[in-house]
C-alpha cells in the first residue's frame, strides 16, 4: 500500500507519495490565486478544493495503490457553507485585518488572560472566532444562510469524506478550543454568540476521519476504502515529519517564514507564553504540546534580497555557471559575524511581538558594504530573531538543547553553521525538505495500519543529512552582537 500527505498552503497546495519503506515516490503540486486589498486578503475555497481534485487525480495516476491519505493545512482561514454545501463568502486568511472590533469584544466579554488560558492563544483578530463574529454582525443574511464552518482542513476532508471532523491542532487556531478539556469552549462561543454545532468534530491529532467517498474514490482514480486522516496544523504536520516527539529537540522549520517548534509535557503555569504569543497546542502523543516560535519573513527575506538588491551577484553567477547563492554567501561568510543588524520585519513582526506595523531595516551599512555582507547580515538577522525567542521561551520553561532543520533553507550550509553558531545549539539538517508532508503521509500510515505507531514511521521516514556543531568563537562573537540586536525592535518601532 502507498500512502500519501496532502499540504494546504495559502498559495497552492502539494500532495507527496511514500511506499511501505518510507520511500518518498514524488509529489504534484498546484496553485492558486488569493486577492488583497488594504485591509481584505481572501481566498477562493473553490479554486482551493478544485487544486485538491487535480493534484490527487494526477498523484492516483502516476502512482496507482494509494490507500491513505493525511490531509494538513495552514489554520485559522475559514468558509461558511450553504445547505448545498456550496461557499457563501470567499475566505479569509489570517492576515486579513476584519474581526479587529470584534476579538476586543470577545476580550471585553471574558477578559484576555481568560480567553488566552482557555485557548491556549492570546487574543488576536487573526483567529477564526473574531472574524466569523464580524460576518455575523456585517453580513447577517449571509452568516444566516451558513450550515456548516470548517477550517481549510476540515473543509477538504469533509468534501473528500462527507464527515464533520476537525483535530485538535486545527481547531486550536479558531480561539474557541478548549486545549485542556479537549473540545470546543461552550463559554466561548456563547461569549461570541456564535453556534459551536456549526463546526466540525474534534478528533485527536491524526485520527481517520473516515474513507473516500465511493463516488469521488472512482472519479479520482483510488481504491474504494481509501483511508483519510485528519494530519493537523501544517506546522504540527512538520514536527511529526521531523520525527520530533520529545522534549529537547525542536523542528526548525526554515522555509518562507522561519518557524521554531518546541515540545514539551503539560500545559506551563503563568501567562509568560501568552506574553509572547506563543500558542499552546496539543500534540498527536497525549499530555504533549507544542507552541510556534516564528518569524513572517525567514526564507521570503531571502529571496526578497535576491530578487531585489542581488544584481550583480546574478550576473557573476551566470557567467560563471554557479548558483546565485554560492555567489552571495561567499568563502568569507562564516569566518566572521558581519556586524550588520537586520531586523527581519519586512513584513512585520511575528513572535514575541506580533505587530503587523513593524518595519525591517538593515543598520551598520557603510561604503565598504558589499552585497555578500550585505545578504550573509539578512541571514543572520533572521537567526537573531530566532535567538531572541528561544531566550523568550527559556523564560517561560521552554528549552530545547538541538534542532531537527527541514525547508528550503535546510539546504544552505553557511546559514545552517551560522544559525547553529548564534543560537549555540546542534542543528541536523534533514535530508526532506517537504516535513509537512510527510507527517501527514505518516498519520494516514497509522490510520491505515501500515505502521504500527509514528515512532515506527519516523524510523523509516526521517532521513538526518548533516549536523552542525556550534563553534564556540564564533558564538561568542555573535552573542556580542545579539545583545545589541536585542535591543533593535524597541530603539526603532517609535521610528517607524
Amino acid at each position: 500500500m502507498l500512502i500519501a500527505g496532502l499540504d494546504i498552503g495559502t498559495t497552492g497546495c502539494k500532495v507527496t507519495v511514500y511506499n511501505a519503506g518510507g520511500e518518498c515516490l514524488g509529489r504534484v503540486y498546484h496553485d492558486y490565486p488569493h486577492a488583497r486589498t488594504t485591509k481584505e486578503h481572501e481566498v477562493d475555497p473553490v479554486l482551493i478544493w478544485q487544486a485538491v481534485r487535480g493534484v490527487l487525480a494526477e498523484a492516483a495516476k502516476q502512482w496507482p495503490g494509494i490507500g491513505g491519505i493525511g490531509v494538513t493545512s495552514f489554520g485559522e482561514t475559514f468558509v461558511l457553507l450553504d445547505e448545498n454545501d456550496q461557499p457563501l463568502l470567499n475566505a479569509m486568511l489570517y492576515t486579513d485585518q476584519r474581526g479587529e472590533i470584534e476579538c476586543e469584544a470577545l476580550c471585553a466579554a471574558l477578559g484576555r488572560e481568560k480567553l488566552a488560558t482557555i485557548t491556549g492563544v492570546n487574543p488576536h483578530p487573526m483567529y477564526s472566532i473574531a472574524k466569523v463574529m464580524w460576518v455575523k454582525a456585517n453580513k447577517p443574511e449571509t452568516y444566516a444562510k451558513a450550515k456548516s464552518i470548517f477550517l481549510i482542513g476540515d473543509y477538504i476532508v469533509y468534501l473528500l469524506t462527507g464527515k464533520a471532523r476537525i483535530d485538535y491542532s486545527l481547531g486550536t487556531r479558531t480561539m474557541a478550543f478548549d486545549i485542556r478539556k479537549l473540545c470546543w469552549s461552550e463559554e466561548v462561543f456563547a461569549a461570541a454568540g456564535v453556534n459551536p454545532n456549526l463546526f466540525s468534530t474534534p478528533i485527536p491529532i491524526g485520527t481517520s476521519a473516515g474513507t473516500l467517498k465511493p463516488m469521488l474514490a472512482e472519479e479520482l482514480g483510488f481504491v474504494l476504502g481509501t483511508i483519510v486522516a485528519c494530519a493537523g496544523h501544517d506546522q504540527v504536520a512538520a514536527a511529526v515529519g521531523s520525527g520530533v516527539f520529545d522534549e529537547g529537540v525542536a523542528v526548525d522549520g526554515a522555509g518562507t517564514v522561519e518557524c521554531i517548534t518546541p515540545v514539551f509535557y503539560g500545559i506551563p503555569e503563568g501567562n509568560a507564553l501568552s506574553e509572547g504569543n506563543y500558542a499552546i497546542v496539543p500534540y498527536v502523543e497525549a499530555g504533549k504540546y507544542v507552541c510556534y516560535a516564528f518569524s513572517f519573513t525567514g526564507g521570503a527575506l531571502v529571496q526578497w534580497f535576491v530578487e531585489t538588491l542581488a544584481g550583480y551577484a546574478a550576473s557573476d553567477a551566470a557567467k560563471e555557471g554557479t548558483s546565485i547563492y554560492q555567489q552571495l554567501e561567499g568563502c568569507e561568510a562564516l569566518k566572521a559575524p558581519t556586524g550588520l543588524l537586520v531586523l527581519p520585519h519586512f513584513a512585520g513582526a511575528g513572535t514575541p511581538y506580533m505587530d503587523y506595523g513593524s518595519k525591517g531595516a538593515i543598520v551598520g551599512l557603510t561604503l565598504c558594504s558589499t552585497q555578500s555582507e550585505i545578504f550573509c547580515g539578512v541571514m543572520e538577522g533572521v537567526c537573531y530573531e530566532m535567538r531572541l525567542n528561544m531566550e523568550r521561551l527559556k523564560k517561560a520553561g521552554i528549552g530545547f538543547k538541538s534542532l531537527h532543520a527541514t525547508g528550503g533553507g535546510a539546504n544552505s550550509r553557511v546559514w545552517m553553521q551560522m544559525k547553529a553558531d548564534i543560537l549555540g545549539l546542534p542543528i541536523t539538517a534533514l535530508r526532506s525538505a517537504e516535513a509537512g508532508g510527510a507527517g501527514a503521509a505518516m498519520m494516514a500510515g497509522v490510520a491505515s495500519g501500515v505502521f504500527q505507531n509514528l515512532r515506527e514511521a519516523a524510523r523509516k521516514m526521517v532521513v538526518e543529512r548533516e549536523t552542525y556543531q556550534p563553534r564556540e568563537e564564533m558564538h561568542r562573537q555573535y552573542s556580542k552582537i545579539y545583545e545589541r540586536y536585542a535591543k533593535l525592535y524597541n530603539v526603532l518601532r517609535p521610528l517607524v
